[in-house]
């Protein structure tokens, strides 16, 4: 167990007036023989050191420490005698000032430790209020982020929405201009064929024009012909009736006998009657001939042109309808350019909206991931925070209980010496500080270190106190106070 600091065995409090000359001068009475005599018991029979366990950094006196052993009841204190004026005694003394004057350099160094270390306990709690109001920031953060992203994503659902619309109209547009195209393919079959009968009655109309032209030669050629017949049969008339004329005085006119002689003026009126009835036959067959020739052939021209009216009307009104069908090809061709282009121009903008949308994802996730990260270090460096101020609140504990138990030592010890004749020796008061939670930082000596105090104390019989206290080493307090920050942690 580690004891306490050796100086406050004898403390600069204890100080006492003495009734002569009222001088406030220290309760140790130094006498040569008896501090002599006492040493070289202390020398020859140290007090044994019993070890204590403690809980914690606290050092306190154990009931077997060796000042309590070595440190007589008052009562049994024998009567001191004046001291012999010698100048050992002042070197004593002026050693034992130079010490505690050490000593309380020491403590004070101690104390402004402590101040540096309530100083960094501010800066820490500090830090740890701007590292949980830190902590509260990531948090809105993500509540920010993630209303953004909620917006984000209901956008990257209406624009999944907006291309599949856009898809359906695609489809029927398609559907729309495969219809519009097989609609032309069957008009131009149509106009195909219309243009094949338009030919075929072309071709008729102009069979039916070359069947006129010839009959109207025949026509002509008949006429001429019957004009060739009439004027050789009036040229056969006025012939045969030359003849008759002629042969008609030379011979005399038979007189009809009894014998009945044919009569030849008769026979040929007969002859001619019978000529010009046939001449008018044929002439009237002729003419029946070409009249029912000729309304045939008008008859078949009326119809052959009346086809061909009717095949130029038909070709005229599907001109028009090829003609309507391919401007509205031409405007639906047009419009299903226009719409693969705008729906492409869509698709692209949509495609780069969801690149950037989940651009933005994935910075908003990295953030976010970020942010987690960020937290659970200032978390885990909070939670350092919180283990390393528990430990520093646990050894200030600790240093409190032993400045307490070192204050009450104090206050036994000026009672136990009021009563004493002071010698005139310099006051030295003692003043215990208070502290608050930080951490002391032990000021270790070296090895084998030892420190000797002498305490006197004047009673009614002199006795010369000297306490050997050995400190621990060095590497045992450290053990010690990383065994307890190790604790705190844990």
């Amino acid at each position: 167990c580690v004891h306490p600091p050796s100086h406050q065995l004898c403390s600069p409090g204890y100080s006492q007036q003495t009734p002569a000359s009222g001088k406030t001068q220290p309760a140790c009475v130094d006498r040569r023989e008896t501090f002599s005599s006492w040493q070289t018991t202390q020398r020859q029979n140290p007090p044994p050191t019993v070890p204590c366990s403690m809980a914690g950094p606290a050092m306190s006196l154990c009931p077997g420490h060796p000042l309590l052993q070595a440190r007589p009841p008052l009562c049994t204190l024998p009567a001191l005698q004046p001291p012999a004026r010698s100048a050992e005694p002042r070197r004593a003394r002026a050693s034992e000032k130079e010490q505690l004057q050490g000593l309380n350099e020491r403590f004070a160094g101690y104390i402004e430790r402590v101040r540096a270390l309530e100083e960094r306990n501010r800066a820490l709690a500090a830090e740890l209020a701007a590292l949980r109001q830190r902590s509260a920031e990531p948090r809105r953060l993500g509540q920010l982020l993630g209303g953004e992203l909620r917006a984000l994503r209901a956008r990257l659902e209406e624009a999944h929405g907006e291309r599949a619309q856009a898809a359906l109209e695609r489809a029927r547009l398609a559907e729309e201009t495969q219809r519009l195209r097989a609609r032309c393919e069957e008009e131009a079959r149509g106009r195909a064929e219309a243009e094949q009968a338009l030919r075929s009655r072309q071709q008729a109309a102009e069979g039916a024009a070359r069947a006129r032209a010839d009959l109207e030669r025949r026509a002509a050629a008949l006429r001429e012909e019957l004009a060739a017949l009439r004027s050789a049969h009036a040229e056969q008339l006025a012939q045969l009736g030359a003849a008759l004329r002629a042969a008609a005085p030379a011979a005399p006119a038979p007189a009809p006998g009894p014998a009945g002689r044919p009569d030849l003026a008769a026979a040929l009126r007969e002859l001619r009657a019978q000529y010009e009835a046939l001449a008018a036959r044929n002439l009237q067959a002729a003419e029946d001939w070409y009249r029912a020739r000729c309304a045939r052939l008008h008859e078949r021209a009326a119809r052959s042109q009346e086809a061909v009216r009717a095949s130029r009307r038909e070709a005229g009104e599907c001109r028009r309808q090829l003609q309507a069908r391919l401007a509205e090809m031409e405007s639906l061709r047009g419009a299903h350019q226009s719409l693969e282009r705008q729906l492409q121009e869509l698709e692209e903008r949509h495609s780069a909206e969801a690149a950037g949308l989940q651009d933005t994802i994935g910075q908003l996730e990295d953030d976010l991931r970020n942010t987690k990260n960020e937290m659970a270090r200032h978390l885990r460096e909070y939670q350092d925070l919180l283990n390393v101020k528990m430990a520093l609140d646990i050894e200030i504990a600790a240093y409190r209980k032993l400045l307490e138990g070192e204050e009450n030592l104090f206050s036994m010890g000026s009672v136990g010496v009021s009563a004493l004749n002071p010698l005139p020796n310099p006051t030295y008061s003692f003043q215990p500080r208070g502290f608050s939670s930080s951490t002391l930082s032990f000021k270790e000596e070296e090895k084998g270190e030892v420190i000797k105090v002498t305490s006197k104390i004047s009673c009614s019989r002199a006795e010369m106190i000297e306490g050997t206290i050995t400190s621990a080493k060095k590497r045992g307090r450290l053990n010690l106070h990383e065994g307890i920050v190790a604790n705190a942690k844990m």
